[in-house]
């Protein structure tokens, strides 16, 4: 079964693992050895597929300065090209629609699906609604790339710190359903409680609305030093003062962080009230520290180990 049908397919197990392109600007000889060591590394781990980010400024989402100075990255579908061609596992390839109009939306989708060969396809809003009006909605998006002739199998993101939002995250989620997106990933679990909630939200809203709830994907990312945690608290990730000072504290703050994600999965799984939701694991690296991508590889170790022996509850 290829990757665009285990992520619609309820039945199917997914594991996936989420890497960022080399900056913008780096050589041909740089960026393939990048991706080659990448490939390389994560040989030794069961996958399905890759998510390769698109990333984009967040500095409009918070008035907290950012930890480190935003540097625009590699395209992510030349990157996923380029991860295939060396033998990596099929990709889903993020796009931020920033500040793009209806119709260089579609001229995005026209190039992405003649240049690129892109079959997944996961699309991300703006940071930020404060100042003008966009000129797309991510609505919009979902149903233009839903209805492009490419086919594309189209996922889109949940953020559990949203629940208590208005909209509700969970409906926001049955909304980008219903205009063609067919799977989710997560913002990186550090509150179990949190995670739990939107999934059972999620559940009931579907139950509401009379349509099957889509595969929601659980991304966990480890964290080894004070600067790391800090950008990922930058980022939005729930992480609590008592979560950040056991692992910053501990003689091995990576390897404590490691099983903070594992026992946060375990947490999640234990819990009743969502099984009608499909879920799938991603496992991502928000670093460029050797021993953190290293680390993120070991949680994939960890984190299929809870899965293998891992009954969800009925609820």
């Amino acid at each position: 079964m290829d990757l665009a049908a285990k992520l619609v397919d309820p039945r199917a197990a997914l594991f996936l693992y989420g890497t960022t392109p080399p900056r913008e600007g780096s050589s041909a000889e740089t960026v393939r050895t990048a991706a080659a060591r990448l490939v390389e590394r994560l040989r030794q781990v069961k996958l399905d597929g890759l998510v390769v980010y698109d990333l984009q400024d967040e500095s409009a989402r918070t008035d907290v300065p950012r930890p480190f100075p935003f540097v625009r990255t590699l395209d992510s579908r030349a990157y996923s090209r380029l991860l295939a061609e060396l033998g990596g596992p099929p990709a889903i390839t993020y796009k931020c629609i920033g500040p793009l109009d209806e119709a260089g939306w579609r001229g995005w989708l026209d190039e992405t699906a003649r240049a690129f060969d892109v079959r997944c396809l996961s699309v991300v809003g703006r940071p930020s609604s404060r100042g003008a009006p966009y000129p797309l909605t991510v609505q919009r998006a979902f149903a233009l790339a839903a209805a492009h002739p490419a086919g594309f199998t189209l996922g889109g993101v949940a953020i559990a710190e949203r629940c208590g939002a208005s909209p509700a995250e969970a409906s926001r989620m049955a909304e980008k359903t219903a205009a063609g997106c067919r799977y989710f990933v997560t913002q990186a679990v550090y509150d179990a409680e949190a995670t739990v909630l939107l999934l059972r939200d999620y559940a009931r809203e579907c139950a509401r609305r009379g349509v099957p709830p889509c595969r929601v994907v659980l991304t966990f990312t480890p964290c080894g030093r004070s600067r790391t945690m800090d950008f990922m608290k930058w980022l939005g990730i729930a992480i609590a003062a008592a979560t950040e000072r056991a692992i910053l504290a501990a003689p091995d703050p990576l390897a404590r962080s490691i099983e903070v994600c594992r026992d946060n999965l375990r947490a999640v799984l234990a819990q009743p009230g969502f099984a009608a939701v499909p879920l799938g694991l991603n496992v991502e690296s928000v670093s460029i520290h050797r021993d953190e991508i290293d680390g993120s590889v070991a949680l994939c170790t960890e984190l299929a180990g809870v899965l293998a022996g891992a009954h969800r509850p009925a609820g």
